[in-house]
């Protein structure tokens, strides 16, 4: 098989073209490259008045030997591709691993073990993905915030209310068999070669409910409302849990317990920390949402062939002379601010996308990093509190004159222009939040430590420089965004079991061990290898 790339094409070029194009840099005609398969496709919007379509593709021409020979061009390579394989299964425990949560990370875990003779009882505090969607649907027209089935819990974990991003900083060998695997449970088949997948929540949702389907299938079982509550210990190694359903406790066996327990699962965090496991404070970011109209973004980004290409989105950052560093995040092309909290009395916000990407605006994380020299306490909770003392203010900012109680959920907001002159904001400008079920204009800096309103005041100009209109007066800040990543990280060791508890695997982003779905699904692939190929107990 060999590899070509860099192959730079019209943007309305067709797959036809790409083969012509890909022959003549081989020095073939186009029917005799065999079958030919687009790896990666990016845009070059370098030149704003000559975009261009960068695609790498890899072809199996039957004289593969003779054409490899003759070609010099640094664009082609060979390459072999290496199959995923699981390792050995060694565990001969009569008792079936336990997976608790259904987010990306729980997921893969139980399917890859259960693809592999390990069907395993999976656990979620949350609702089925149906039912969530319903539940979260109604509070956000509603402000009815259920505790157990919202935008942080439920099957398919936070991810399902977002953008679907597959992008991922990391490199590991098993992030090509998570993508074929989303591919088989319903991803559209561009994930697997775009530059920047995503599957869209509407897509997502029905993905997570057919790798659900699937668990059955293979003999797991699932348990819908059921959180974990207690960790049992003999001898230094996971014996049993403590599970609590429709206001009763049972003690379920266990001896291999895969957690994946999402970035939110505050109460977990506190049961294993009053069970001194070890566990450390540790980076995340705070901030808000930002957002700008997608049509303006997409021309500033992609110049006059803006409306011929998908929706534009950026990815930005800076470093700045105060020692700290701002960034976006999660952006949502042609998506929504959601409204994201999990407890009363606290207001979060994260946005989301369909697979259309057809809405007006465009919206991303605008945050600022934060760390445990930030975090009052210098316990492994810290980052908690934090979190939660400016989801606080956050909400007493947010409640209408009327409603001073904030019932629905009403978040801060305020635009640009009126944040960078230091003024409460009075109303919208040209573009409308789409934060539901409502805002309350007002001064974000009330929400947000100073440090962070000063890094992002000064990171405004600096990323306007980048994409034209960023800093526009009329986007639209709304506060606040604190769930970035984990508040904590779980303590691990090298066989990826707890550092205090055997047969305790902490797994996934709410761990500290990935930021979004694409390393959450990968560290749940690694945590179920783990668990197949030890032998103990």
């Amino acid at each position: 098989m060999l590899q070509i790339s860099n192959l730079s094409l019209p943007v309305e070029a067709g797959p036809e073209q790409l083969r012509r194009k890909a022959a003549r840099l081989l020095g073939v005609a186009p029917g005799e490259l065999g079958q030919l398969r687009l790896v990666r496709q990016s845009i070059d919007a370098r030149n704003k008045g000559a975009v261009r379509l960068v695609c790498t593709v890899q072809v199996s021409p039957p004289e593969e030997a003779r054409i490899l020979a003759r070609c010099k061009s640094g664009q082609v390579s060979k390459v072999v591709r290496q199959p995923y394989a699981f390792p050995p299964v060694r565990r001969t425990s009569p008792l079936p691993p336990v997976v608790a949560g259904m987010g990306p990370a729980g997921l893969f875990a139980a399917l890859f073990l259960a693809r592999n003779g390990l069907p395993c009882i999976v656990l979620e505090r949350g609702r089925d993905v149906d039912r969530r969607a319903a539940d979260v649907e109604r509070f956000w027209q509603t402000g009815a915030l259920s505790p157990v089935s919202n935008v942080q819990f439920g099957e398919g974990g936070a991810g399902t209310f977002s953008d679907g991003k597959l992008t991922t900083g990391t490199h590991d060998p098993r992030i090509g068999v998570v993508l074929d695997t989303l591919v088989e449970f319903g991803a559209p088949a561009d994930v697997a070669w775009s530059h920047k997948p995503h599957i869209g929540t509407d897509i997502l949702r029905q993905v997570v409910k057919n790798i659900r389907l699937e668990l059955l299938r293979l003999g797991c079982e699932v348990r819908f409302e059921h959180q974990l509550t207690g960790l049992h210990a003999q001898n230094g190694a996971l014996s049993a849990l403590s599970v609590t359903a429709g206001g009763a406790v049972y003690h379920l066996p266990c001896d291999a317990l895969v957690l994946a327990p999402g970035h939110s699962a505050r109460d977990t965090f506190s049961m294993l920390h009053a069970m001194n496991l070890p566990m450390e404070a540790k980076q995340f970011a705070i901030g808000v949402r930002i957002e700008h109209s997608q049509a303006k973004i997409s021309a500033s980004q992609f110049g006059a062939f803006w409306e011929r290409l998908p929706p534009a989105d950026y990815k930005l950052s800076c470093h700045l002379p105060s020692g700290r560093s701002a960034f976006t995040f999660c952006v949502c092309p042609g998506g929504q601010v959601v409204a994201a909290a999990s407890d009363q009395g606290q207001v979060v916000t994260n946005g989301m996308s369909l697979r259309a990407r057809d809405g007006g605006n465009i919206n991303g994380g605008f945050l600022v990093g934060v760390g445990p020299e930030d975090f009052p306490g210098g316990d492994p909770l810290a980052g908690v509190r934090f979190q939660q003392t400016w989801e606080e203010a956050a909400w007493i900012l947010g409640a209408p004159p009327h409603q001073p109680d904030n019932p629905c959920f009403y978040a801060p907001a305020q635009t640009v222009g009126d944040f960078l002159a230091g003024r409460p904001s009075q109303g919208p400008g040209t573009i409308s939040p789409t934060y539901r079920p409502g805002v309350t204009w007002t001064d974000l800096a009330q929400c947000l430590p100073p440090y962070v309103a000063d890094t992002l005041r000064a990171a405004l100009p600096l990323f306007d420089r980048k994409v034209k209109g960023f800093a526009s007066p009329d986007a639209v800040l709304t506060g606040v965004e604190t769930r970035s990543s984990s508040p904590v990280r779980i303590l691990r060791g090298s066989d990826f079991q707890s550092a205090g508890l055997a047969g305790l695997y902490p797994c996934g982003e709410g761990a500290g061990y990935a930021g979004g779905i694409m390393s959450a699904a990968v560290d749940g692939v690694r945590i179920a290898e783990a668990v197949a190929h030890s032998s103990t107990p």
